[in-house]
């Protein structure tokens, strides 16, 4: 839900971008001026000057990629013909965290270093100014864009000389950028989440590292980074960004850190430009420093925090963090991701399916409880010795156990719906095993049911859990244990005392508009699960996982017509499966494409570069477009072979509406989309492919063996 909310004020500041652009009369929250290293030029000499920002506290301006949200400063120059002047030198950002977003900026004073070049005809004896406008966007809980007209009187002089104020200064700022003097080797490898590894010296000393990649669509800003470090150098764990192609392609930015300097410690930076490949040895030994007033320190709490020394916990603490999972464990019976479970399972006493073995049954639904809550506990335990930062629910950070738990729940919704039926019998309704009644129905049940409350935290849960995560494996076993022991007593008494189950109605024909009312909770789960799989897949996830669902609901369906009509379901439950399965396990994090906005001016640019261009013409609504991307596009051969011919790969996404890509599109003889159009390294029209893509097709068009 925090995601959500951040997602929604990520979303207001975009929206309110636009509006904001213009700057608004008032009080500014940052001083600007220009300042020189020379008192005087010689006629052709190269110097530097700065931008000096002055931002009042508590307020900050941004990087060259703001992060989460914002905009970097912007300078228009207007300078005398002859002068030569250069970018922006940005000095190495650091993290500002806002809720849950991080920003990427700059607080207090800055200076922007920036190379002047005087024209060799300048003439001696004479002063230029340099104006220019400067626009920056500077935020605390609000934005305000401000503006400012500076100027820079600069004096030409036979012989140059420092400014005493301002050389200095000036130096200090320079040697204080990220360095690039060497090349440093640096490798980004593909996974979910990728590995950044870089050969840092001494990396073991350094502290607070983070990297900031340039490209703002590369990776999330706001994601812990669980930075390690050995005597190879420092590695960092990055979440792919909406571009989606961490260990695809290079990856450029900075590493930031802190260093001590004559016994402070200050921040440092080096530029680098990450390569595909395995990580470098020795880089994640263990976790980094982090000191108490960095700011992401509580976001980087989990793995990038210093092995921490906790004192293990008292009689009297022991016995209090395992009675709150105790009570915990009760509650969480009540939860809305667990009640719809449970609720099945309680109809089947009204049912009366319990007569005669309900003891056996309780005794197997307790099992399974016990024996699934001892099996988290054993991996959280495994995962954690491992160095990884893992807590309640953290299964649900693979997509393909969110993809399973969603079409386990479809299914369920559509068994209480009597799409379908396993042998007649609906009443220990779970899941697939779970419906299937008797014993093993019983002790599935049970292990659903934890499956299905993990999402979810009982009131009194977070303090045990929190002393689980923190204490030895047998301790962490206990607690669960009696999370389980609470969670399973409640229907597992319901099981062994008659007089309980007197309380339930009896059995009549309510029992199936109950069941069938029941269905739209699990479906409720379901969609709750997609939404889940969107935020780890994007759009591409969604639309496999639907789709699967889709073809899951007509095999079931039509099973039941006979053996042909199960053959026919089956196969296109495959056939689905096998087009759709790659973002439903995160694989195509790992294989993505390089994308440029489409536009007739942009193709031309880069024919006249002498580079082959693959354009695809695509929308959101369109089934084939999307079949065609995920089957034969975004895998690693096409990407791999557009990288090694240094093809362009443009999208025009007609998604809404477009006069120029319907223009485009006419102009080939197509009334809608997909269009894909190859122009070949050396100029001339293009070759129009089929509408159905393959991926030997794409090879065979890039290489120039189709016609």
């Amino acid at each position: 839900m925090l995601r959500f909310l951040a997602g929604l004020i990520f979303l207001a500041f975009s929206f309110a971008a636009p509006a904001m652009a213009q700057p608004l009369p008032g009080e500014r929250q940052v001083e600007g001026s220009l300042h020189a290293a020379r008192a005087a030029v010689a006629p052709g000499e190269t110097f530097t000057i700065v931008l000096r920002q002055n931002i009042r506290e508590h307020w900050h301006t941004y990087w060259i990629n703001p992060g989460d949200s914002g905009e970097p400063t912007e300078l228009t120059w207007a300078a005398p013909q002859g002068w030569e002047i250069g970018p922006i030198q940005w000095p190495t950002p650091q993290a500002i965290p806002f809720a849950m977003l991080v920003n990427f900026g700059y607080e207090g004073e800055v200076l922007f270093p920036i190379e002047v070049t005087a024209p060799a005809n300048a003439p001696v004896g004479s002063t230029v100014t340099l104006p220019v406008n400067a626009y920056w966007l500077v935020c605390s809980d609000i934005c305000i864009p401000e503006e400012m007209d500076l100027t820079l009187d600069v004096a030409i002089a036979a012989q140059g000389r420092d400014d005493p104020q301002w050389a200095p200064r000036i130096a200090e700022a320079v040697a204080a950028l990220p360095s690039n003097a060497q090349r440093v080797d640096a490798r980004i490898t593909s996974g979910a989440p990728a590995r950044l590894s870089v050969a840092l010296p001494n990396a073991r000393e350094l502290r607070n590292l983070r990297f900031f990649a340039f490209d703002r669509d590369v990776m999330r800003a706001g994601e812990a980074q669980s930075a390690r470090v050995g005597a190879g150098g420092a590695s960092f764990n990055l979440t792919p960004g909406v571009a989606n192609n961490l260990g695809a392609v290079p990856l450029a930015g900075v590493v930031a850190y802190e260093a001590q300097d004559g016994g402070a410690w200050v921040l440092r930076g080096v530029e680098i430009e990450a390569t595909p490949g395995e990580v470098i040895a020795g880089t994640d030994e263990i976790a980094a420093q982090i000191s108490d007033d960095y700011k992401l320190s509580e976001l980087e709490g989990g793995g990038a925090a210093p092995a921490v020394t906790v004192e293990p916990l008292s009689a009297v603490a022991l016995i209090a963090a395992l009675g709150l999972a105790f009570l915990g464990g009760l509650i969480l019976n009540i939860m809305p991701c667990v009640l719809p479970v449970l609720s099945v399972k309680a109809l089947s006493f009204a049912g009366g399916a319990q007569n005669g073995e309900a003891r056996k049954h309780g005794a197997l639904y307790f099992a399974g409880v016990m024996v699934t809550f001892l099996a988290l506990a054993g991996v959280l335990i495994a995962l954690r010795g491992a160095g990884e930062a893992v807590g309640w629910g953290f299964q649900l950070q693979a997509p393909w156990v969110t993809s399973a738990l969603a079409l386990l729940f479809f299914v369920i919704g559509l068994n209480l719906l009597s799409v379908f039926e396993f042998g007649g019998s609906l009443q220990n309704a779970g899941s697939g095993l779970a419906t299937r009644g008797g014993d093993a129905g019983a002790f599935f049940t049970g292990a659903l049911a934890v499956i299905a409350a993990t999402p979810c935290t009982a009131p009194f849960m977070a303090g045990a859990i929190g002393a689980a995560l923190t204490q030895s494996a047998g301790v962490t076993l206990l607690i669960f244990a009696a999370l389980g022991l609470g969670f399973a007593l409640p229907l597992t008494l319901l099981h062994f005392l008659p007089g309980l189950q007197k309380l339930v109605p009896k059995p009549g024909p309510w029992m199936e508009r109950a069941k069938n009312v029941l269905a739209f909770p699990m479906f409720g789960a379901a969609v709750w699960l997609v939404w889940v799989l969107a935020e780890q897949t994007g759009s591409a996830g969604v639309m496999a996982l639907l789709s699967v669902a889709a073809a899951l609901a007509f095999a079931l369906f039509v099973a039941r017509w006979g053996r042909v009509w199960l053959a026919i379901g089956a196969v296109a439950l495959v056939v689905t499966g096998a087009l759709m399965w790659r973002p439903l396990v995160g694989a195509q994090t790992q294989s993505v494409l390089v994308s440029e906005a489409w536009s007739p001016e942009r193709v031309a640019e880069l024919q006249g570069e002498g580079r082959g261009v693959f354009v695809n013409f695509t929308a959101a609504w369109c089934v084939t477009c999307k079949v065609n991307e995920a089957t034969s596009l975004a895998t690693p051969r096409v990407a791999q072979a557009l990288a090694e011919a240094n093809v362009a790969y443009l999208v025009g996404d007609w998604t809404n509406r477009d006069e120029t890509i319907a223009g485009e599109l006419a102009a080939h003889g197509r009334a809608g989309v997909p269009l894909y159009l190859f122009y070949p390294a050396d100029g001339g029209a293009p070759q129009v492919l089929p509408q159905m893509l393959s991926q030997d097709l794409i090879l065979q068009t890039i290489q120039g063996e189709t016609e």
